[in-house]
C-alpha cells in the first residue's frame, strides 16, 4: 500500500476519499466526533496540496442522511454538502444498494468522480463493499494517514513488549473466539470480561443463571488450561443475569495492568447499552492512569473514554471496532488487500 503522502503533485487532482463518518447522533446532534476528526489530517493535507476533495461515507442506518454530520463538520472544515466545491461531502453511500452488494456498476459510478482514490475508512474496511474493495480496482489508490497509523499501532500487538495484557470484553462470542485462540499464544495474560466471560465461568462450574452465553463448542477448556485466562472474580447480577464486573475484579486487575508493558483493550466489561458501565469506566480510568503503553478500541470502549474525556491518556485509540478485531485476528482486511 502507498500512503497518500507519496502521491506526488496533487494540484487540481480530483481525489475521492472514503471516510467513515457513521457516528452516533441524537436529534441531529453528533454525540462523539472522534472518528470524524481523525480523518482531518488527510483531508487537510489534500487541501494544502491543491486537490479537489470529494468525501464519501455511509451513515449509521442505510436510510439516514449525512446532512446532520455535514452540519457538524462544517464548523471545522470549509465543506459543502452535495454542492460542487473544492471540498464536498456526498450523500450516504448505502442509500444505493450497490454499496453493500459490492456492485461493479456502482463502483464504476463512484470511480468516475475522481482521478485518484484514498481509503481513510479503517472502521469499515472489514466490509467487502463497493467503495472499499470495488473502487480501488478501478483507479490509482492510496491509504490515508489515520489508516496507516491504525495498521502501524495495532501491529504492535503481534510482536508485543512484555508482559503483554490483552483485555477482551463485549458480547459477540463467536466473533471474538478466533482472537482468543490467536492471542493465547501471544499474550502473557488475557482478561476476559463482558458476556463472553459467561461461557468461561460456566465451564468452571459457576452458576451463571440466565446470563447470555455463546452457543457452540468453543473448546474453552483448552484455553483455560493454558493458565493465561483471567476471569471476573465478582459480578453484578440482576434478574439472575450477570450484568457487570464487580469491584474486587477491578481491584485485582490493577497490579496486572500496572506491571504490563503493553495493554490492548477492546470491549466493555458490562451491559453498557443498559447502563451497566461502572466497571468499564473504572477500567478506562485504571488503564489511563497505570498502564505503560495502551492500545484501545471498540464502540462502547470509545463511548466510555468520551464520557471520561480521556482520549489523550492512551497511547493509541483505534477508530475501529469490528475492523480492529478482524485486523488483530487476521493481520489484514479486505480494504487493505484491495489497496495492494
Amino acid at each position: 500500500m502507498k500512503s497518500i503522502t507519496k502521491a506526488g503533485d496533487l494540484t487540481g487532482k480530483r481525489v475521492l476519499v472514503r471516510v467513515d463518518w457513521s457516528v452516533p447522533t441524537a436529534d441531529g446532534v453528533v454525540l462523539n466526533d472522534y472518528q470524524i476528526k481523525r480523518t482531518f489530517p488527510t483531508i487537510e493535507y489534500l487541501q494544502k496540496a491543491g486537490a479537489k476533495v470529494i468525501l464519501i461515507s455511509h451513515a449509521e442506518r442505510d436510510t439516514d442522511s449525512l446532512k446532520p454530520i455535514f452540519e457538524h463538520v462544517k464548523n471545522f472544515l470549509p465543506l459543502t454538502f452535495i454542492e460542487q466545491s473544492d471540498l464536498m461531502l456526498l450523500e450516504n453511500l448505502r442509500q444505493n444498494k450497490g454499496e453493500r452488494e459490492n456492485s461493479n456498476e456502482y463502483a464504476k459510478e463512484l470511480a468516475s468522480l475522481g482521478d485518484i482514490f484514498v481509503n481513510e475508512a479503517f472502521p469499515v474496511s472489514h466490509r467487502e463493499h463497493a467503495s472499499i474493495v470495488g473502487v480501488p480496482k478501478l483507479m490509482e489508490s492510496y491509504v490515508g494517514m489515520q489508516f496507516s497509523l491504525e495498521i502501524e499501532e495495532l501491529s504492535k500487538a503481534f510482536y508485543p513488549k512484555r508482559p503483554f495484557l490483552f483485555i477482551l470484553g463485549g458480547a459477540k462470542f463467536d466473533t471474538k473466539i478466533p482472537l482468543l485462540k490467536k492471542f493465547i499464544n501471544i499474550a502473557d495474560s488475557i482478561f476476559v470480561g463482558g458476556a463472553i466471560a459467561n461461557n468461561f465461568l460456566r465451564e468452571q462450574g459457576v452458576d451463571i443463571g440466565n446470563s447470555l452465553v455463546g452457543e457452540g463448542d468453543f473448546k474453552i477448556r483448552e484455553l483455560l488450561n493454558t493458565g493465561k485466562i483471567i476471569l471476573p472474580e465478582d459480578t453484578i447480577i440482576k434478574d439472575e443475569k450477570i450484568m457487570d464486573a464487580g469491584p474486587i475484579t477491578l481491584e485485582n486487575l490493577k497490579p496486572v495492568i500496572s506491571s504490563a508493558k503493553l495493554v490492548l483493550w477492546n470491549g466493555p466489561l458490562g451491559n453498557y447499552e443498559m447502563g451497566y458501565k461502572v466497571a468499564t469506566l473504572a477500567l478506562a480510568k485504571m488503564i489511563a492512569e497505570f498502564s505503560n503503553e495502551s492500545i484501545i478500541g471498540g464502540g462502547d470502549t470509545l463511548a466510555a473514554v468520551k464520557e471520561l474525556d480521556l482520549f489523550d491518556k492512551f497511547s493509541f485509540v483505534s477508530t475501529g471496532g469490528g475492523a480492529m478485531l478482524d485486523f488483530l485476528a487476521n493481520g489484514t482486511l479486505p480494504g487493505i488487500e484491495a489497496l495492494k
